[in-house]
């Protein structure tokens, strides 16, 4: 136990001391010389306009999420492909041999040599597997598009009309007000 915790204590000084100490080694290196350039608030290497303490608009959020969301989405695909071809290709009758054991051992996970005659994937069980897999990701594409269906119809993609209708609606809120005084 007492080894565990003496393990555990020097990592996380190691650790400690692998972040402070190039902080540390560039604040005593770095020079200090400041102007007013320097000191001004920036946004994507353009000039800010205005205080760098305003609000952002709700909107670069919402397209980054989305971003996010759909982009980490479609990551899922890649795994999916590699075992659906795998099993495409043990599908195929005509593959015998040594052709669909090395195959059925990259399917399965297995060391080169190890799986035995009766572990080998027939055509028929990879067969199963290849339309199971393809249902599941057309669950997953409709899933997908129906969040996506969703997305448009609530007019989040929709940038410069929200920006229109945004601009339409200050102009009626000063034509209120105009009409008030």
């Amino acid at each position: 136990m007492t080894d565990l915790v003496g393990h555990f204590l020097l990592f996380t000084v190691v650790g400690i001391v692998f972040l402070l100490g190039p902080l540390l080694l560039g604040y005593l290196v770095r020079p200090f010389a400041p102007n007013t350039e320097k000191l001004a608030a920036y946004e994507c290497g353009e000039p800010a306009i205005g205080s760098s303490y305003v609000q952002f608009d709700l909107r670069f959020y919402v397209v980054a999420l989305l971003f996010i969301i759909f982009d980490v989405e479609v990551a899922f695909f890649f795994p999916w492909a590699m075992v659906y071809g795998g099993a495409m290709q043990l599908a195929d009758h005509r593959l015998v041999g040594e052709a669909r054991t090395q195959i059925s051992e990259r399917m399965l996970n297995a060391p080169a040599g190890s799986l035995s005659v009766d572990n080998i994937i027939s055509s028929q069980t990879a067969y199963h597997l290849g339309v199971t897999g393809l249902f599941d990701i057309l669950v997953f594409f409709g899933v997908l598009l129906v969040g996506f269906a969703y997305v448009w119809k609530r007019g989040d993609l929709d940038w410069v009309r929200a920006m229109a209708q945004e601009a339409q609606q200050r102009r009626e809120a000063a034509v209120d007000a105009t009409l008030k005084i």
